[in-house]
């Protein structure tokens, strides 16, 4: 089924860069916030 290959490399390609575009979106929106809220507060509380 040589015909096939092409459409199974795209599909793989697309879906590929879906998840690392959705993991993208989850890294983003909730844990460097997170990151940036638990460094700043060691920052505080390093100055006391």
């Amino acid at each position: 089924m040589p015909q096939l290959v092409p459409f199974f490399f795209l599909n793989t390609l697309f879906y590929g860069y879906i998840g690392l575009f959705i993991i993208l979106l989850l890294v983003s929106s909730i844990i460097l916030p997170y990151i940036l809220k638990i460094s700043i507060i060691r920052n505080i509380i390093v100055k006391l």
